[in-house]
């Protein structure tokens, strides 16, 4: 009786993975039958990316966060440029700067030879992000999966879409919005800002002309970011001086220090109205770590591509050829 029970459940418990995957929704237990070494494979290429580089992690986190706020997360930032395409990775947001494509290819590569033409890009992105997050100190959570990948990208949206860090604290909250995520989300998930490393021409304005920065801090950034323009821009600076490659709410601590690296990081505390949370942030590790897996998660439902929209890329770099 206790064996058939359980066949009746586990039989249940497929019929209610298969629905899911069949209407369109995501769930961490997508992949279960079609890919259940998935994650074991994502962590393992990811740790040794980390080894190799612990700033991977930071790139990879903003990699996700630069597909996701363009035509949602359907990896559409990983498409190169072709005669007859033009992708997103040349937009000014990206170009230069999101890093980390080679390891998202070598983790699809190693996925590939396990369980060829199952798993997106999409989902690749979202999983890397996450493991790159728990794997410099940060939360873990069960990732929501079946995204499939797009066939197209947007140069000018990954232009207008993504807020510059020159932005305002009401620019934030309309870019942030304009996607379905609340001020509590904007702040919480700039935190991811506790790690990973800038480049000079994106905090220079605020080292420089900005009032609201701790005069040790501006002349500390000043050493390695000229004040000419064209001088030294891609000289880097860490977003979190404190522990630069520590997943923690040390970023907060430096927002209430007016010791923020960009100017639009500063505006989360300056006299508006995420004050308040910045400082409860500051003091509450456990309440910043819920509050950013709830975003991240939130974040990663931004119009993904499920059922039959799309395709899963054979190569996250090109669209299939038909």
């Amino acid at each position: 009786m206790a064996s058939s029970s359980f066949r009746a459940w586990h039989c249940l418990l497929a019929l209610s993975l298969l629905s899911s995957a069949a209407c369109g929704q995501l769930s961490p237990t997508f992949y279960a039958f079609t890919c259940p070494m998935l994650e074991l494979i994502v962590r393992a290429t990811m740790i040794t990316a980390i080894m190799a580089e612990r700033r991977m992690g930071a790139s990879l986190l903003r990699l996700f966060f630069h597909d996701c706020f363009v035509q949602g997360c359907d990896a559409s930032i990983l498409l190169d440029d072709t005669g007859s395409f033009t992708g997103e990775k040349s937009a000014g947001p990206n170009i230069n700067s999101v890093r980390g494509y080679e390891v998202i290819g070598q983790i699809k590569r190693n996925v590939e030879a396990v369980c060829p033409g199952v798993v997106s890009c999409a989902d690749i992105v979202a999983l890397a992000a996450r493991d790159g997050t728990f794997l410099l100190g940060g939360p873990i959570w069960a990732v929501p999966l079946g995204r499939r990948d797009s066939t197209t990208a947007s140069l000018d949206k990954a232009n207008s879409d993504l807020p510059a860090p020159t932005s305002s604290l009401a620019a934030l909250i309309a870019s942030f919005g304009n996607k379905g995520l609340s001020a509590r989300d904007l702040t919480a998930l700039s935190g991811a800002h506790t790690i990973g490393f800038l480049q000079c021409l994106n905090f220079r304005d605020h080292i420089y002309n900005d009032t609201n920065v701790d005069p040790a801090f501006a002349t500390l950034r000043r050493g390695s970011c000229p004040a000419a323009q064209r001088s030294g821009d891609t000289n880097l600076a860490p977003l979190d001086a404190q522990t630069q490659l520590l997943f923690d709410n040390a970023y907060y601590r430096n927002l209430l220090a007016r010791r923020g690296l960009l100017h639009s990081d500063q505006e989360l505390f300056n006299g508006g109205s995420q004050d308040a949370l910045v400082r409860r942030y500051s003091t509450n590790p456990a309440l910043f770590a819920a509050d950013f897996v709830a975003a991240m998660i939130k974040m990663g439902n931004i119009s993904p591509l499920t059922g039959t929209a799309g395709q899963i890329r054979a190569n996250c770099r090109v669209v299939n050829s038909s």
